[in-house]
């Protein structure tokens, strides 16, 4: 058997507050992703992951979708959708606050709720999105198989 090209997880903290272990939940929930969307692997690839602040992700939220607000997660693809996994693949920036908030109203551990963040936005780096409700059923579908393989519940279920 092969072993499969590297992939560099490079997480960046540009915030405090990130509890030191999120850097491990951060790289299996992307391997996770990976071994659960199958995407062809063609060599070496790079994904980075941005542990910033509310301030911070408004900021990139302004100047790259025009939305003037904090958002949970911001996935910035380098490669087109559903291209072979080869070189930088993108950026995901995470906002602490707006995390913990959410996990909060939805009754989650920030550690799940991260999760299911990071395997949404990598979903989104290698070409998933949610634009129609066909989209957003396979990526949901999509989610809710991979998180159920780390052991986390349905995000989606009512």
């Amino acid at each position: 058997m092969t072993a499969s090209p590297p992939l560099e997880i490079a997480v960046i903290r540009n915030a405090d507050g990130w509890p030191d272990h999120f850097d491990a939940i951060a790289e299996k929930a992307v391997l996770a992703t990976l071994a659960g969307a199958r995407p062809k692997i063609k060599g070496a690839a790079e994904i980075s992951v941005l542990l910033t602040d509310d301030a911070e992700q408004r900021e990139l939220n302004a100047q790259w979708r025009g939305k003037d607000s904090a958002t949970n997660v911001l996935s910035f693809p380098q490669i087109e959708p559903f291209a072979p996994v080869i070189g930088l693949l993108g950026d995901i920036t995470l906002a602490r606050e707006t995390l913990e908030h959410e996990a909060a109203d939805l009754g989650k551990s920030l550690e799940d709720h991260f999760t299911h963040l990071m395997v949404h936005g990598f979903l989104h780096i290698l070409g998933y999105d949610h634009i129609d409700e066909a989209e957003a059923l396979q990526m949901e579908g999509l989610e809710t198989q991979i998180l159920a393989g780390l052991g986390i519940d349905d995000p989606y279920a009512e």
